[in-house]
């Protein structure tokens, strides 16, 4: 008997021989190309929950040295970001807002860059804006606050009362923030102010980090004895800030204190494993941290949250 040997050579060479159009059939029209595109959500159950992340939006920036790592030089940024396989001549930024439906409210946690975006990934995912019964701030920067309104005053979740942080409330109330002043202070007669631990409905609590802004607040979910972060902005990107927390970021206002709540929220999730959605991590937004000596790494979720 003849044995036979399989190599890569002898498959590449046996297929070289055999015409391409006796392969795979006749010619037929080519595909149209279609271009990039992705999921706009992603639901996963969490207890007695069902969480969805909506992908409100997504674009390029160049120049991401301007925006991260602005207390390192250029040659350790480089050298971070080929480790990572990143480009340091532009990045991708992701704009994350999360629904929760706890069976009894259906509750939005941001609002994205404008009303018609926050309305069309929510019609993604299955919902509609009058369906929402709270919206929760994290905090006031523009792509948070910016689906509030519509144009000529009138509010985008008609039947949605508001929760955001008394802190971060005071402090843009009183700094003549355009964007704050025509879709945020509309809003106040409808909006609970809170603290630290306060919670926004059973289950969900509010958690003080800020630095970002004075007021920016995280907010724990815990149900059916699972529990996740929605982490907001307290890392704005997945290497050059929670991957490096000591470096400045260029959105943070009080960067000393953003860089200690880095430490301590990421110490946290690394240590009770605790996955978190970060609004500008990259899409589904959805991840673990890890401890690495003195340093963190992100680890997206993979099946963890189908289970």
């Amino acid at each position: 008997m003849t044995k036979t040997t399989l190599t890569r050579r002898s498959l590449l060479t046996a297929a070289a021989a055999v015409p391409l159009a006796a392969s795979f059939g006749p010619a037929r029209a080519s595909a149209p190309m279609m271009g990039a595109s992705t999921t706009r959500h992603n639901r996963f159950v969490l207890g007695d929950c069902e969480v969805t992340a909506l992908l409100a939006a997504t674009m390029p920036r160049p120049d991401p040295h301007s925006i991260f790592g602005l207390n390192v030089s250029a040659e350790e940024f480089n050298e971070v970001s080929a480790a990572a396989n990143i480009p340091t001549d532009a990045a991708q930024f992701f704009f994350t807002p999360t629904v929760i439906n706890t069976g009894s409210e259906l509750i939005l946690f941001d609002t994205g860059l404008n009303p018609d975006a926050i309305t069309s990934a929510l019609n993604e995912a299955g919902y509609t804006p009058d369906q929402v019964d709270v919206v929760v701030l994290t905090h006031m920067h523009g792509d948070h606050i910016g689906g509030l309104m519509r144009e000529g005053g009138e509010a985008t979740f008609a039947n949605a009362r508001y929760v955001t942080g008394s802190a971060e409330f005071d402090h843009w109330a009183a700094a003549g923030n355009e964007r704050f002043d025509a879709n945020m202070r509309p809003l106040a007669e409808k909006t609970t102010m809170i603290g630290d631990g306060a919670s926004v409905a059973p289950g969900i609590t509010a958690m003080a980090a800020f630095g970002h802004t004075p007021g920016h607040m995280t907010y724990m979910i815990e149900s059916g004895g699972k529990s996740l972060l929605l982490a907001a902005d307290f890392a704005n990107h997945y290497v050059w800030s929670l991957a490096q927390p000591d470096w400045e970021v260029k959105f943070d206002m009080d960067k000393s204190a953003a860089a200690a709540t880095r430490r301590r929220i990421l110490g946290m999730l690394a240590s009770d494993k605790i996955p978190f959605i970060g609004y500008h991590m990259p899409w589904p937004a959805v991840g673990y941290v890890e401890a690495k000596d003195s340093a963190f790494s992100y680890v997206p979720s993979s099946y963890q949250l189908m289970l």
